[in-house]
């Protein structure tokens, strides 16, 4: 329980053909990292949701892992120290502008709204930690989930879509946040349906990962069902 309540929201990954989700801790992962390139910022509580919440979702083309966020343009919130050695709205602006990219370039999530909020200012070195909200993902982005183990019986359904999902270009290995690494549900019409958890490398933006690991999943599944993943990590 505590590993599902630490990965924070599953934000969607791409439109809605593309059936995928990515966890908020593995968005902070990132997102952190490319607050780092931008001189003069200590970054402290970030949250990604919808950046219009009360608006009616698309349809889904998958059935989304269980508590996902529906697709939709996602808002970038995040508080953040900045030296006095420059202007704030530059830093301001760079830092959006890193937060912006990153999200979109390296993991292909729908950001379209990046609000920022000054708490505070750094000293003359520009170095800081501004301290984590209650309840931030990255309380927890350090504790990254176990490697799962082979699923399911040779030849079984479970094997095959975890051998295509592993054989992908960037993907890990598996992971079990929400359960088992691959859950196969043969009765999902019309032709059943099969959830992935993956942790990816990095290299290669996450969405462009999911959308190859959905294809080779639903060729090596007989019938092939509709596949749904869900990235679980992200690594430099």
């Amino acid at each position: 329980m505590r590993r599902r309540l630490g990965v924070g929201r599953l934000l969607p990954l791409g439109p809605p053909e593309d059936g995928s989700w990515l966890t908020e801790r593995a968005a902070d992962t990132v997102l952190r990292r490319a607050a780092e390139g931008v001189g003069g910022v200590a970054l402290g509580t970030l949250r990604v949701g919808l950046a219009a919440p009360d608006a009616p979702p698309p349809a889904p083309a998958v059935p989304p892992p269980p508590g996902a966020l529906p697709q939709g343009p996602l808002r970038v919130e995040a508080e953040f120290e900045a030296s006095a050695a420059q202007p704030i709205p530059d830093t301001a602006r760079r830092l959006r502008s890193a937060l912006t990219d990153a999200a979109r370039q390296r993991l292909g999530l729908a950001v379209t709204d990046v609000d920022l909020r000054v708490t505070g200012l750094l000293g003359e070195a520009g170095r800081g930690s501004a301290p984590d909200a209650p309840g931030n993902v990255t309380d927890v982005r350090e504790e990254k989930a176990a490697p799962a183990a082979p699923p399911g019986l040779p030849g079984s359904p479970e094997a095959s879509a975890a051998h295509a999902a592993t054989a992908v270009p960037g993907v890990l290995r598996l992971t079990e946040v929400l359960g088992a690494p691959v859950h196969h549900d043969d009765a999902a019409p019309p032709a059943g349906h099969v959830r992935v958890e993956v942790a990816v490398s990095g290299e290669r933006r996450a969405l462009d990962v999911a959308r190859e690991v959905r294809a080779a999943v639903a060729d090596a599944v007989p019938g092939q069902p509709s596949v749904t993943v869900l990235v679980t990590e992200v690594h430099a």
